[in-house]
């Protein structure tokens, strides 16, 4: 009760409340792929390729196995909430609300606190911190690698992977994704007297610097599948936190938000 007198009063986030143990149980979720099921996993379906690899490399195998169960999550809840749009809702793209969206918000919120934990705890670049970061705001004020890793680097199969990969990024992130923040924009022009003025930082900066880090990560991508067939694989293990670095780029937008990795 505490915590959600906080969040509700002391916060003003009047509409979270009956979320917190939904946003609890997400973080506790997401933390036991992270820690316990994606280890298990991986030692038991890639003993080879995931034993023999380094604390660090083995932390971003299960940041991946994690940011998938999350996309098989949030991405048929997110499709349901659209498709179950009431139409007063509809027309309020500002203020609008409905608890099927609240607690879909929070299991995001969820994920992505312990997204932003692995990012500072494990650090290895900024941007992630600052995806996460990012989003646990955006998400929370409310109310996306494995073939190099099982030796098919530089395969027919990963150019088919990576080519739907690339096409499905930039299609839902950059294209799609960048539409709905045009429109946001265009919302948030006609209700900004009505915000206050933190709200306005967070979400019309929040959303700037995320579309900026999917663009740039979007080249990394490319980058990094044109280096699976124009080098040979690296074997060594000095290779090991490079490659690290280059699987989380390649990820699905980068920090662990869900998407297929190569």
């Amino acid at each position: 009760m505490g915590l959600e007198y906080f969040l509700g009063h002391t916060l003003g986030l009047t509409k979270i409340p009956p979320h917190v143990p939904t946003i609890l149980w997400s973080f506790a979720g997401f933390t036991f792929v992270h820690l316990v099921l994606a280890p298990w996993i991986c030692s038991r379906w890639f003993p080879a390729a995931y034993g023999t690899k380094s604390r660090a490399v083995k932390n971003t195998w299960g940041i991946h196995v994690t940011s998938q169960v999350h996309c098989f999550i949030i991405v048929p809840a997110a499709f349901y909430c659209i498709l179950t749009e009431t139409p007063d809702r509809a027309l309020d793209k500002a203020f609008g609300w409905s608890e099927t969206t609240g607690f879909v918000h929070g299991i995001a919120v969820g994920y992505f606190i312990w997204d932003l934990l692995d990012a500072i705890i494990n650090f290895i670049d900024i941007g992630y911190v600052i995806h996460a970061f990012a989003c646990c705001l955006v998400f929370g004020m409310s109310y996306v690698m494995f073939l190099d890793k099982t030796g098919n680097t530089g395969t027919t199969f990963q150019l088919i992977n990576g080519i739907f990969l690339i096409s499905s990024f930039l299609g839902v992130r950059l294209i799609y994704g960048g539409s709905i923040s045009i429109r946001f924009f265009f919302t948030l022009a006609k209700v900004w007297r009505d915000i206050p003025i933190f709200y306005i930082i967070v979400y019309a900066g929040g959303n700037f610097i995320l579309q900026g880090l999917n663009i740039y990560w979007f080249t990394k991508m490319i980058s990094a599948l044109r280096r699976r067939f124009e080098q040979p694989p690296k074997v060594n293990g000095s290779a090991e936190a490079s490659d690290e670095q280059a699987s989380l780029l390649e990820s699905n937008g980068a920090p662990n938000t869900g998407s297929g990795e190569y």
